[in-house]
């Protein structure tokens, strides 16, 4: 462990009662030392994290930690009890306490010996050694990793602690392979059976005793699984249960490759892999990144501890599922916005940035517009007129349920700006990020730059942050980095930037596009409304898809009959794919797959809601005909819905906001036309074929024909 922990962090008498007692004994001995700063301060840092989920850990193990601005730098303590402490484990008090005190902001190569303890503590031999050992300094090496443990140590003598059989739930096992060289926030392969040696014929690794696990059939491809664990603080059980996970792996003959989402970020599991595993195991107590991933794959999902105590049954409970069928839903992501490969270039990233604001920013949109709406339905259009409800407010009038509407819808919308930059800062540079973007934000509302100057100022936080943390900080430092230093700099400078720099021009061109958009008359409407609507059907709520809305609904901040005339004809338009695919999938079913057909069915629905990723299934499967189908119905009802001067105030809602649409009858016949264009395209352009979709399967009407001629 580097020096992170001396003989002056052990204390192989520890002489504490309570789990409370126990953190305050070891905290001293780092407040001795200059590690922690202010020991109240620490203490309570540690009462919070205990608070989140108890520290104990079958055993005999407690291991209570925190990030805690009050710690200098990372620092382990050690204390061994005969009385035990309990720490709330299931099989009851530890008799080995390991005290961990990181930085708030500890760098990753010192996080990175902080999951090599977590890993080791699953290695019986090394756990037998301490509790063995009579000096506070061989005690200190072997944590520090310089005296490697006896292999089979002997068993402290009894009333010392709890004896090795009992000290892991997954019994015997070493962690010298992940341990040799531990990896932080990374993928780590485990139990891999493509080693040289392997059974061919049973697929198991030798050290799994050669053969398969009982009621599982032997195969030459190993059964692959794909694990995420994750903790509140991200450094003791993040990494227990990797080990744990990897341990169990290897007892069983299953390849497993776990990613840490700890407390130094995490490197996300390359896409093939997750694409080739047979079962995922999600180990967490804080939410999975990314979790769409690993949609349509026999899943189990669990607290952090079961995977320390219970990864076996974890391992089996996947592999009974797979063998069973079960599977997660299948998530309704665009092609597009799915995981990509590494070493992507600039403009993937600056998409995925960009989308992360906005994947963020819709729902306050949907939330704020529609209570806008609704209020606008109930009260009229002079209902942003009425005195605040905080002021005035008659149970029995409809007039002020009607402004309370408009008046919360108002303050959701009024965060639609202030979250884009934020998160798009944070899908930039994580939740250093989130400050200075939503400073920034609000910088871009105050000014009246807008949606536009959201996106600036969400780029300019994310740069600033991540330009911060590439500066070479002092160690006194690292504490404070992200709750003070990068706050307060990158706060400073984006505010700065956007009062000072580029926030006027930004506001200029915001000006300059909605007096355009409100000016927009005759041709110049039904070219923009056409352009629009091609875009809403490319990639079917992909980046080009939300590029149209989101400059739809950025035109509603500040609503005028032009931003409303966009509005109307974007939603129109995403309605169409999934619309036409419905349609088509009824009167031609034959071209279609039993699966399309039934996706048809829940299209209507999807499309009548203005979910436009309804039509993902039949897109992915003949892009060809599909997409192009869908752009030409989109540019249709776009061009007319513009050109019927349809209005609408709400950002989404489909057929159920109609009542509150201006000239609605109209603007239905705008959605009913493109349905029919796109509907009749895909038909012919399928028919063109020379064989059905699903490769031969009859349809419904073929099937009576021949049922007829028999």
């Amino acid at each position: 462990m580097s020096d992170m922990i001396t003989a002056d962090l052990v204390d192989l008498d520890l002489a504490a009662q309570t789990k409370q007692e126990a953190a305050r004994s070891l905290a001293e001995r780092m407040v001795a030392l200059g590690r922690v700063t202010d020991l109240d301060g620490f203490l309570a840092d540690v009462a919070a994290r205990e608070a989140q989920m108890p520290t104990g850990l079958e055993g005999g193990i407690g291991i209570p930690h925190c990030r805690s601005a009050h710690v200098t730098e990372p620092t382990l303590a050690f204390g061994r009890t005969a009385r035990g402490v309990d720490f709330g484990a299931p099989d009851g008090p530890a008799d080995l306490v390991f005290l961990i005190a990181a930085p708030a902001g500890a760098d990753d190569a010192h996080l990175t010996i902080l999951s090599s303890l977590a890993r080791n503590l699953m290695d019986a031999d090394f756990t037998a050694a301490l509790r063995a050992t009579a000096s506070s300094a061989e005690a200190a090496a072997l944590l520090r990793g310089e005296q490697p443990p006896p292999a089979g140590g002997e068993a402290p003598e009894a009333g010392t602690g709890t004896p090795p059989e009992a000290e892991t739930p997954l019994g015997t096992g070493t962690a010298s392979e992940a341990d040799a060289a531990p990896e932080t926030a990374s993928s780590v392969k485990a139990g891999s059976l493509t080693k040289a040696g392997t059974s061919a014929e049973t697929g198991a690794a030798p050290e799994a005793g050669g053969a398969p696990e009982a009621g599982f059939p032997a195969s030459e491809e190993p059964f692959r699984i794909v694990a995420v664990t994750s903790c509140p603080t991200g450094i003791a059980h993040t990494y227990m249960a990797a080990e744990a996970l990897e341990q169990a792996g290897r007892d069983a003959g299953v390849e497993v490759t776990v990613e840490t989402q700890g407390s130094a970020g995490f490197t996300r599991l390359d896409p093939a892999v997750v694409a080739a595993a047979d079962g995922v195991i999600l180990a967490h107590d804080v939410a999975v990144r990314d979790k769409e991933r690993f949609a349509g794959k026999p899943t189990v999902d669990v607290g952090v501890k079961a995977g320390i105590n219970r990864a076996a049954e974890l391992i089996t409970e996947v592999r009974a599922k797979a063998a069973r069928g079960e599977t997660t839903a299948p998530a309704t992501v665009a092609p597009v916005d799915r995981e990509g490969e590494s070493g992507e270039g600039y403009g993937t990233r600056l998409r995925k940035w960009l989308m992360s604001g906005v994947s963020y920013m819709v729902p306050f949109v949907a939330a704020g517009g529609l209570l806008i709406a609704l209020g606008f339905a109930i009260g009229g259009w002079e209902i942003n007129k009425a005195p605040s409800v905080a002021e005035h407010f008659a149970w029995g009038q409809a007039e002020s349920w009607a402004a309370l509407l408009f008046q919360t819808g108002g303050l959701a919308f009024g965060f639609l700006v202030p979250v884009l930059a934020g998160y798009i800062a944070y899908g930039m540079a994580d939740r250093p990020g989130l400050v200075p973007g939503f400073v920034g934000g609000a910088v871009a509302l105050t000014i009246d730059a807008g949606f536009l100057g959201g996106l600036a100022a969400g780029l300019l936080a994310g740069a600033v942050v991540m330009a911060v943390q590439r500066l070479r900080i002092p160690p006194v430092l690292r504490g404070i980095m992200p709750v003070v230093v990068i706050p307060l700099v990158a706060s400073a400078v984006v505010g700065f930037l956007m009062f000072l720099v580029v926030g006027k021009p930004i506001a200029s061109l915001q000006k300059a596009l909605t007096d355009w958009l409100s000016g927009l008359t005759g041709a110049n409407a039904v070219v923009l409304g056409m352009i629009l609507g091609l875009m809403m059907c490319f990639d079917l709520g992909g980046p080009v898809n939300k590029v149209a809305y989101a400059f739809a609904v950025g035109g509603l901040a500040t609503p005028n009959e032009g931003s409303m005339k966009v509005m109307a004809a974007v939603m129109a338009a995403g309605m169409v794919p999934p619309l036409a695919m419905a349609l088509a999938t009824t009167v031609r079913g034959r071209l279609f797959t039993r699966a399309e057909r039934e996706n048809g069915k829940a299209a209507w629905v999807l499309g009548a809601s203005f979910v436009s990723e309804g039509a993902i299934p039949f897109a992915a499967a003949d892009p060809l005909r599909v997409i192009p189908s869908a752009m030409a119905g989109g540019a249709v009802t776009g061009a007319l819905s513009m050109a019927f001067g349809s209005t609408l105030r709400a950002p989404h809602g489909g057929v159920f906001v109609v009542p509150l649409i201006g000239n609605p009858f109209p603007y239905l016949l705008a959605v009913l036309a493109g349905t029919l264009v796109s509907a009749a395209l895909v038909v012919v352009l399928k028919s063109a074929r020379k064989a059905p979709a699903d490769g031969g399967e009859p349809a419904p009407d073929a099937e009576r024909t021949v049922t007829v001629a028999a």
